[in-house]
């Protein structure tokens, strides 16, 4: 089993903001949820290496 990396995290959120952006009209609760939780552990690597 491969490691996830910043980098998959990053990608992830380009995604999913991509896909919501496309289709508005869904509900997307549950992407949004983890769309908040990839952006907290970016901000929070980002910031461990201030």
């Amino acid at each position: 089993m491969e490691a996830v990396t910043m980098e998959d995290r990053r990608k992830e959120l380009a995604s999913l903001l991509q896909q919501m952006e496309a289709h508005p009209e869904r509900d997307w609760s549950e992407e949004k949820a983890r769309a908040n939780v990839l952006r907290e552990m970016l901000a929070r690597h980002e910031n461990a290496g201030d």
